[in-house]
């Protein structure tokens, strides 16, 4: 399934929903659909068990394990069934696109882990450094800790920190937990992802180098910004993302092409190392790292105010943010 959050109008303000995208360019409201087949079947109290077999938003829709994902199938296949069907109290099931803002699939990750997983981006960085890369790299799979309370969805104008001169992106592949988990095997962890989607891990570059130069962080230099989306593709449906084509465009023109075999470190595996001596939640979030050519700095090639930033990946179809314009100058001294 193509699982989406996205933002509908109410006369009483907008309401955040959990969907999945069907045929025809229509978004189905999950929760709904699911009240709607429970009510057309006879049973009472429709619209409170689909809150509890499909609640409305995707954590709790990720907490509630792998029965609210085989009910949410029985909904989506409802809904696409019977387009003018509603729901118990005349609720809208399904939406074309344009009538809807696309959020996030995941607006809220509990928590965001983003990894150094291609080994020539990671090779060249080393060499941009005039060093080779550290043995250690080969040891584990290491990793920062982002913000998980930055997230922009599809379409957004990401905002211009006021402190850099130097905005990036990095095209990544993201991962979704959705098990409870700790001290996995790899074979356990891969039975622990709910899915993937595309990520984009701005960066301030400057603030950045800065950071590292002190051996700490990255921080400032990527707080301020994490793009997911534009959907969730479960893993019943791509079980680990493999071969896949990825390329990168900026205001319409193509700057890299990559594709995600070129990761030295898988998912499972980068999983089963978050959670030794750590419980993975339901919602936690892995970055996979960007492909060499996969950000501006590989590129020595720098986006500005304005443009629009397209990372496309096959399967996972494409993520497009805008770069929006500094706000002034930070009083912070960089």
């Amino acid at each position: 399934m193509k699982l989406v959050s996205f933002e509908v109008e109410t006369v009483v303000g907008p309401f955040e929903r959990l969907g999945a995208l069907a045929p025809g360019g229509l978004v189905v409201d999950l929760n709904f659909a699911c009240a709607a087949r429970l009510a057309a079947a006879g049973k009472p109290v429709a619209q409170r068990r689909a809150n509890d077999l499909v609640p409305p938003d995707m954590l709790a829709f990720l907490d509630t394990g792998e029965d609210a994902l085989d009910e949410a199938r029985r909904a989506l296949e409802f809904a696409a069934k019977d387009r003018k069907a509603r729901g118990p109290r005349g609720e809208c099931l399904a939406y074309s696109e344009p009538e809807v803002r696309m959020l996030s699939p995941l607006p809220r990750p509990r928590a965001l882990r983003d990894f150094f997983a291609f080994e020539e981006h990671a090779k060249q960085g080393a060499a941009r450094r005039k060093e080779p890369l550290a043995p250690e790299w080969y040891d584990q799979p290491v990793y920062y800790k982002g913000n998980h309370r930055e997230i922009y969805g599809p379409g957004a104008t990401v905002p211009w920190p006021s402190y850099t001169r130097r905005f990036d992106f990095e095209h990544e592949i993201g991962c979704v937990v959705g098990k409870k988990g700790r001290d996995l095997t790899p074979d356990q962890a891969l039975k622990h992802i709910a899915g993937y989607t595309i990520l984009n891990d701005f960066s301030a570059r400057d603030i950045q180098k800065n950071e590292m130069v002190c051996r700490m962080g990255p921080a400032k230099g990527k707080d301020f910004a994490t793009g997911l989306g534009p959907y969730l593709l479960t893993a019943d449906e791509l079980p680990e993302p493999e071969g896949l084509r990825m390329t990168v465009s900026v205001n319409g023109e193509k700057w890299s092409e990559g594709n995600s075999s070129g990761r030295y470190w898988s998912f499972p595996l980068m999983l089963s190392h978050v959670s030794q001596e750590e419980t993975v939640q339901p919602g936690d979030l892995l970055g996979s790292g960007t492909y060499f050519k996969g950000c501006g700095l590989d590129l020595d090639r720098w986006v500005k105010p304005g443009d629009s930033i397209e990372l496309e990946v096959e399967k996972l179809c494409k993520l497009r943010h805008v770069v929006g314009h500094p706000k002034g100058q930070s009083q912070l001294k960089y």
